[in-house]
């Protein structure tokens, strides 16, 4: 066989960024709630990348209790009148122990199972699950405000190239159509990538939201999903949707209805809604909105790898990058006055792709496919350039030779590089932490 696109048969996907961040919140007193869209890597995080930590710490590995409920052998501890009394027999000690559990959705009542092991005090509890349910943005409000969620996304580029057998252009093209799954980025053929997300999309992500919504028509459900796959990137509400139903497929289907689809596409982390912010005014604007999906591969799977301009999905790509990197991110929009060709006062709306906020730092980041020339530049740089505050601003582009400044100082740097370093320049500097 050939050495696949990821160059080994069995290697060991380093997310420390992630990794990290669990490693942060031991012993904090809350029950660490892993979260993700199925096939992400939430087990792998935990059951080998974080437990091979508290091995290489020195945690004796009597004192990892860790239980799989969708394994067969591991089917009665489903029952919590099963679980409870096992765990506590294991606890022979006062040194800590650490309880790994994996598909929590299957324990019955696991809200109070996993409140009552938050009051024995040398427990630390880490919790995986992936059906729709469970994958629900108010999962914390499920343990009363005792729980730390850790939310984790599919492999970024950089992640993608640490197993990569290639370049980075090469490495670039495969992940713009294939996507960060991790099963998906380890298959070695281009057929078995399509056919295991286009399953995934169907057999796992649209029966588990169809299955806990009780959506009645399933059909009509999977054409918003088929609509919002081909406009990624565009400002849309239910009211325009309903409008696409009506003209392109001849249905009415309520904004309620749309809206509650929406609603349940997000909730499962399938698709993200980035809202307007109207950077001038320092107020949001609930409508319309931009939705983009968790993985790229996804999207093209669902459009069988049609429509694939790369404009838009990088734009989609870059939104994830920013997301997965711990940033707010939302729409902006510029608010300006200019004169018309009759010389007529009007005010028109600027866009900028991206407003990246963290804590007390913000970025402007604008995603541009190419800049053949200085017209171009001009058009990418009006929005950002009618801002006036101090903070950073950024244009990102397929390719640029190095990171560098136009002359309003400006950052353009190439998507690779967005991607894979550590941004900085000696007189003006932008950092993206990673």
């Amino acid at each position: 066989m050939q050495k696949n696109s990821i160059g080994a048969f069995t290697m060991e996907i380093k997310r420390d960024y992630y990794l990290n961040k669990l490693i942060a919140k031991k012993h904090n007193g809350l029950i660490k709630v892993v979260t993700g869209i199925r096939r992400c890597g939430k087990s792998y995080l935990l059951f080998s990348l974080f437990k091979k930590h508290l091995l290489e710490s020195g945690t004796n590995k009597s004192h990892i209790i860790e239980i799989a409920f969708d394994s067969f052998e591991n089917k009665k501890f489903r029952d919590p009148e099963v679980l409870y009394p096992y765990i506590k027999e294991q606890l022979v000690d006062d040194k800590m122990y650490y309880i790994l559990l994996d598909e929590v959705q299957l324990l019955g009542e696991f809200e109070s199972v996993l409140n009552g092991l938050m009051r024995i005090d040398n427990v630390d509890v880490y919790v995986t699950g992936s059906n729709a349910r469970f994958l629900s943005r108010d999962i914390i409000t499920e343990f009363r405000g005792r729980g730390d969620e850790l939310h984790i996304q599919p492999l970024s580029f950089a992640e993608f190239m640490s197993v990569y057998n290639g370049n980075k252009y090469d490495g670039w093209n495969e992940y713009v159509l294939y996507g960060g799954l991790p099963p998906v980025v380890l298959l070695p053929t281009s057929e078995q990538k399509i056919e295991l997300l286009k399953n995934l999309f169907q057999e796992t992500y649209i029966n588990d939201i169809v299955g806990r919504h009780s959506i009645k028509n399933k059909a009509e459900f999977e054409e918003l999903i088929d609509i919002l796959s081909s406009g990624i990137g565009s400002l849309t509400n239910p009211k325009k949707l309903a409008d696409t139903f009506k003209s392109k497929k001849n249905k009415t289907i309520s904004q309620n209805t749309i809206k509650s689809y929406l609603d349940y596409l997000c909730d499962a982390f399938i698709v993200s809604r980035a809202t307007r912010y109207d950077i001038k005014g320092r107020k949001y604007i609930d409508t319309p909105q931009k939705y983009y999906f968790s993985d790229i591969g996804l999207r093209n799977a669902r459009i069988n790898f049609r429509q694939i301009e790369e404009t838009h999905t990088m734009e989609n790509i870059i939104y994830n990058e920013l997301v997965g990197r711990g940033y707010n991110v939302d729409v902006g929009i510029v608010t300006v006055s200019q004169a018309d060709k009759s010389g007529n006062c009007v005010r028109k709306q600027l866009e900028v792709d991206f407003v990246c906020n963290k804590g007390s730092k913000r970025y402007y980041v604008q995603s541009a496919f190419a800049i053949p020339d200085s017209e171009k530049m001009k058009q990418e740089s009006n929005s950002l350039l009618r801002i006036d505050d101090s903070f950073k601003k950024v244009i990102v582009v397929k390719d640029a030779p190095a990171p560098n400044y136009t002359e309003d100082g400006i950052l353009v740097i190439g998507v690779y590089d967005l991607s894979l370093i550590h941004i900085s320049a000696p007189t003006r500097r932008v950092v993206i932490s990673y």
